[in-house]
This record gives C-alpha cells, structure tokens and sequence, in this order.
C-alpha cells in the first residue's frame, strides 16, 4: 500500500516562475551558467550557487547554509509563496517534439522506500547519499522531485484529464521550447480520491532520483532519532515526487564509447568478438539495433551489426538478459578491460537523445577508439530487475520527463 499524500507547496509567484524554473545546475555549461547568473535575478540557480554573488565557489556545510540563506530571501521578497492548504499538483510538460508527459507532484512515504514499497533499479552510492543527506538537513527543502511511475490507473488518469480542462495556475515555455503546466487541486473530495486510489497501488517504482531518494530516506531517520516527539506524520517522514503513469514514461537508451582497444589491434579485437557475436560490417550504414541482443558498433571508420549468437542467449536472472548487462559482460569487461562502469576514465555514455552520428564523430576526431549503440530498455525490464532485488548498470536508462527545479518546494 503506496502512501501517497498531499503537501503545502512553496511556489514562485504566477508572473516569475518562468524567471525562476531552472534545469539541473550541473546541466550547465560554465558560460551559460555565468550567463544566466548576470542577465536572470529571479533564476532558482541564485539559490543553488550562492557563492556567485561573493564571485567566489564556496562549499561544503559553508556553501548549504547560504543555499538556506539565498532561499529564505526569495520568500522575504515574495518571489515564493507557499499554499495555505496540502495540495497535489497536476504537471504537464509537451517537449519540442511533442511528446506529452502528465502527472501528480506529491509527497511519497520515506518509510514505503525502506519497505520496498517504492522499488529501486539503480546502486547508489553511500557518499553520495550523505551529502545529498547533509544538504537537506541544511537547507531545509527540496526543489526538484524524484521520478516515480505507477501501473496506469483509471481513476487517476480521468482526474488528471478532467483537471486539465481548466486554466492552469503555471503555463511557461523554457528556452528548450518544452512548455510546462501546473494545476493545483485543493479540493478535499478529489484529494480523498487520489490518496485512496495509490493506497491501491503497490508497488510504485523509481524511474529517476535513485540518490535523492536514499538520501530522503536518510534524513528522515535522522531526524525522527532527534525528535522525542516523533509522529509519523512529520513531513520529513515523505519527499517531493512526481509520479507518471508507466505509458508515459520514455525511455532512451545509454550508447557506450570506450578511448582504446586495450592493447588489441582492430584484428584481433574483432576476433575476440567473434567468439559471442555475429558481425557484419555494416561501412557507412548508420546500423541502429532493433532487436534485443543486437548492438551497433563503430569502429575505424566502418558501423558493425553485433547479434548475440543463440546459443549464448540462456539467462538465469532479468539482469543477465539485460542488453547493458550483456555488454559488460561479453565485450567491456572480458575484452576492453573496463571493471568499474561507474569510475573508468576509459568510458563515457552518451543517452540516446543523441543519435549514432555523435559516436560516429568521436571516434573519427580521436576522442574515442570504438562506440557502441544499444536499444533502449523497456519498462517491463526495469520493473523485472527491480521486483528481484537487483540493479542495472550506470548508465542503463535515460528517461524522460525531465522537471525543472523551483516550480514546486518541498520543505520538512
């Protein structure tokens, strides 16, 4: 049973939150960074890098306390206003290709992620998780939700549907040309609904936030320890999530490009590969794989098709059927040396959004020795690894939608 509640949102005000709504920090380049900065007092990225107005980086516990303090005058200066009642918030974002992705920002239970009520499918990593720890328990609020998907649901989807028949409270484009709204829905009888219809639900899957997850998790164990008068009903017990039905998600797969052969000539690494793989060398065909098992491969100038030979294809677990997995396992280990997908300076990952001609122009400009593309894994995979306690390799999934920062506020 998914708890799944309501929560007084902090919110730019209506003729802001286009100045304020930001992508990820670390999505910026330093010059755009720099330029947002200079040209948008409003931007949510002056809270997130309050060491721009000192002209100096600043980090650490040093850097969280004027996150807080940044945070803390955007309210006192009424760019933020928070909701006088527990709302959920019905978000839709239509990209510039015109893909459509509606749900409800809310707040999930922290307890359901420790019963497995809310799944994961990725490792995380235990420094990582306390940082991020450190840093809500500093600040004192969350801007951007994780990503969490639910089995599609008629209940939820005729309200989602009916609600966005009426003017939305938020409508803005990004410079990304992806346009974004939000409709707040107090209404108790429809709250009911909603909170009755994900107890229903079990179970709920992370599709995206695996390490602010955990490290939600995290803080509200710590802070339930410092409070002798802990209820259960605290929001630190929950955080921020945005959840979308299964169908809507989109998933894009992570294509592999590796900077040497690990001491193989072109020869014999295709040799090697010969013992897992039937290979076709595809010259200047833009090969994409279109089946499970087979993989695209860029090489010295010429596009290789990669079929896993059938009688290789007897898997014991999800995970070893996984196409991510299989290629760890038959070519990125075994043969190019790379033990450690989530450190190797050897390796990078490029997500599907980006089209073989970016490997393709690595690997002709020297960058890379060889690429590889994959087909993107489908939800039932995900859901599969995640149902028998495993996890993915880095880097497995790209998913979309992707929220922007600062248009809801989660405080505890």
């Amino acid at each position: 049973m998914a708890k799944v509640i309501p929560f007084k949102a902090v919110r730019p005000t209506r003729d802001k939150v286009s100045l304020v709504a930001s992508r990820s920090y670390q999505s910026y380049t330093q010059k755009e960074l720099e330029f947002r900065l200079t040209y948008n007092p409003f931007s949510f990225l002056h809270i997130v890098n309050p060491g721009y107005k000192y002209h100096q980086d600043i980090t650490g516990q040093e850097r969280y306390h004027l996150v807080r303090n940044r945070y803390l005058e955007f309210k006192e200066d009424g760019i933020f206003e928070q909701d006088d009642t527990p709302c959920y918030y019905v978000y839709k974002i239509v990209n510039r290709e015109g893909r459509s992705f509606s749900g409800i920002i809310a707040a999930a239970s922290a307890e359901d992620y420790k019963n497995d009520t809310i799944k994961k499918h990725e490792d995380t990593i235990e420094y990582r998780e306390n940082v991020f720890k450190d840093y809500l328990k500093t600040v004192g609020f969350n801007a951007e939700p994780v990503l969490l998907t639910y089995p599609d649901n008629n209940t939820i989807a005729t309200i989602i549907s009916e609600t966005q028949k009426e003017r939305a409270e938020f409508e803005f484009t990004t410079t990304y040309r992806d346009t974004h709204y939000l409709w707040r829905l107090n209404d108790e009888k429809v709250i009911d609904r909603i909170r009755r219809e994900f107890e229903t639900i079990t179970p709920i899957y992370i599709a995206d936030g695996h390490h602010r997850s955990a490290s939600s998790y995290l803080l509200s164990e710590d802070l339930k320890a410092a409070n002798n008068a802990h209820t259960g009903n605290e929001p630190y017990n929950y955080f921020m999530s945005f959840l979308i039905p299964e169908s809507n998600l989109k998933i894009f797969e992570f294509n592999r490009l590796v900077k040497d052969l690990n001491g193989l000539s072109k020869e014999a690494f295709l040799i090697q590969l010969d013992t897992m793989f039937r290979i076709e060398n595809r010259g200047n065909e833009l090969y994409t794989p279109n089946k499970k098992h087979h993989f695209s491969m860029y090489l010295d100038g010429n596009f290789y098709s990669l079929y896993l030979r059938k009688n290789n294809t007897k898997f014991s677990t999800p995970l070893d059927a996984l196409d991510t997995q299989i290629l760890y396992k038959t070519i990125l280990q075994p043969i190019l040396g790379i033990t450690d997908l989530r450190n190797d300076t050897r390796i990078q990952y490029s997500h599907g959004k980006n089209d073989l001609v970016t490997i393709k122009t690595k690997v002709d400009n020297g960058e890379f020795a060889v690429g590889f593309g994959l087909m993107p894994i489908c939800i039932d995979e995900m859901k599969a690894i995640a149902n028998a306690g495993l996890t993915m390799p880095p880097k497995s999934t790209f998913i979309e939608p992707k929220l922007r920062s600062g248009v809801t506020i989660y405080e505890f």
